[in-house]
């Protein structure tokens, strides 16, 4: 698995196409980023998360004059209208938001072309080949398939299932056929910087195979970045698109923050390794700058046994999950429910059962008895836990060390499910615990006084760790969860791992009221 440094942490989520409103296989790997850059953050280290929207292009010209509008305006609609909205929908804590038809984007892009012209990268030529309009992308035969149905004798793309176009046209090329031996190189010498191993396996089968110089323009749309040295051409989508993550740090206008910020992990669905793991470094190479930390490629969200499309009318709205569900939950059951880096099934029956189980019954009706026992039995407020320590309790002081340190290696390895597996031994053994102790026995005899004042303690300073580490995956619950317990500002206030230790809670705290976390949800 990759793993981060210390001084600094950038990651980037692919830049999302316009041509239609975003569905939960978007949304997935936008928690994801969030969560991760949420816990570096937290942890203390200088940390950044892009995310924004690719708006040029065929598709997004043909989709804007189908709906009768200019691509620019229909652009517009749909970030101000679906992509930028889905930010406050998932609470996304990004840090910029890129559109590829900012000038701050369109002129680094320029000097980039330039750059690379100057140098002798780019050359003019022409082009035969099969093209995908959706995937704005030529593809080789291995990428076709035989159509069925509708599309029956024609040859369609393997990933959208629609007849792909024989295009000829005099282009631009980027000289990538040059780059070959250094990409097998860096594979090589990083094996940790494409994740996971299939990937990573596919990629330099792919390279070893041979390298074709890649056409970087196209002369028969208007809809794009102007070729500064030909202005008949527009850059090819692609191309341009990719040069968002240094476009938006600072390349080209700003050296001393694209120093900072740069090289980024770049966390993006599997089918669009290829673009990130040679395409983009070889573009890299070339300028003379450093390639990616790492690309790092999720699976696919599969519904019905098929990766979400809207094409194939496999699309969910996320809003159809947070409306129901909260936002926390969406972010939690995809983040636990799925093996980071290997293809995941949705089923509306699994989330419900997760978000009862785990949610309502496991997490949230741990914070709510522990909070009811506190008002109860000790007027609100944290006792002393020193006279009535024992076994029982340093037995949960050490899962919550142990976990809370593998949580911590498995979000720097990006083994996020891993990380939340650790973190729900807390709440499993802290429900046992309670199970076992008994405070509302206790509570029965003055007696046992000192022994339920510790038992109380612990379970509500496990309740302050759970608040601090689950805070990046679950923000909204966590926070309320925090205040409750007493607790000043917000987690992110802390640093991490200083906090997130056995013991921390201060006695003679008061606590507070705490409505649930994870209400109960009527099922239809």
């Amino acid at each position: 698995m990759p793993t981060t440094t210390s001084d600094s942490f950038f990651i980037a989520t692919p830049i999302f196409y316009v041509n239609d409103v975003p569905h939960i296989g978007h949304a997935y790997t936008e928690v994801a980023a969030d969560a991760l850059s949420r816990w570096m953050r937290n942890s203390g280290i200088d940390t950044w998360f892009l995310t924004g929207t690719d708006e040029h292009g065929q598709k997004i010209m043909r989709t804007a004059l189908a709906n009768g509008v200019e691509p620019k305006e229909w652009a517009d609609r749909l970030v101000e209208q679906a992509w930028k909205p889905l930010l406050t929908t998932l609470n996304l804590a990004n840090d910029d938001f890129i559109r590829t038809t900012e000038e701050r984007h369109e002129s680094a892009v320029q000097k980039f072309l330039t750059l690379l012209h100057d140098k002798g990268f780019i050359y003019q030529g022409e082009y035969e080949g099969f093209y995908c309009v959706g995937c704005e992308e030529y593809k080789t035969p291995a990428d076709l398939a035989e159509g069925t149905d509708e599309f029956e004798g024609q040859k369609v793309c393997q990933i959208h299932g629609r007849p792909i176009e024989v295009l000829k046209e005099e282009n631009y090329f980027f000289k990538m056929s040059d780059f070959q031996e250094q990409l097998l190189e860096l594979y090589r010498e990083r094996p940790d910087f494409i994740q996971p191993a299939s990937v990573k396996n596919e990629i330099v089968a792919f390279v070893n195979r041979g390298l074709e110089d890649l056409s970087i323009s196209r002369s028969n749309i208007d809809w794009g970045i102007e070729l500064p040295f030909d202005t008949t051409h527009v850059t090819y989508v692609w191309f341009e698109a990719l040069l968002n993550y240094i476009t938006a740090t600072g390349w080209g206008s700003n050296e001393e923050e694209f120093a900072r910020r740069w090289p980024a992990v770049q966390l993006v669905g599997k089918d669009i390794a290829r673009f990130h793991a040679v395409i983009w470094p070889a573009m890299l190479m070339a300028a003379g700058l450093e390639p990616p930390k790492n690309v790092f490629a999720h699976g696919w969200l599969l519904v019905g046994g098929e990766k979400m499309s809207k094409s194939k009318l496999t699309g969910i709205a996320p809003s159809d999950i947070t409306d129901v569900f909260g936002a926390d939950a969406f972010r939690y059951y995809f983040l636990r429910a799925i093996t980071f880096g290997s293809d995941g099934s949705f089923s509306w029956e699994d989330l419900s059962a997760r978000y009862e189980a785990e949610l309502a019954n496991g997490l949230g009706n741990l914070a709510s008895r522990v909070i009811a026992m506190l008002h109860r039995y000790r007027g609100g407020v944290i006792p002393d836990p020193s006279a009535g320590t024992g076994a029982a309790e340093e037995a949960l002081r050490s899962v919550m060390t142990d976990a809370v340190t593998k949580a911590n290696e498995a979000m720097h390895s990006f083994a996020i499910h891993e990380a939340l597996a650790q973190i729900w031994r807390i709440v499993e053994d802290t429900n046992g615990y309670l199970t076992e102790q008994e405070p509302w026995a206790l509570a029965k005899d003055d007696a046992n006084a000192d022994r339920l004042d510790a038992v109380l303690y612990q379970a509500a300073d496990a309740l302050r760790v759970l608040a601090l580490v689950l805070h990046p995956f679950m923000p909204n619950s966590m926070s309320a969860l925090w205040g409750a317990l007493g607790q000043e500002g917000e987690p992110s206030d802390q640093v991490l791992l200083d906090a997130a230790v056995a013991g921390g809670l201060k006695t003679g705290t008061t606590v507070l009221e705490l409505p649930p976390l994870f209400p109960r949800i009527e099922q239809d």
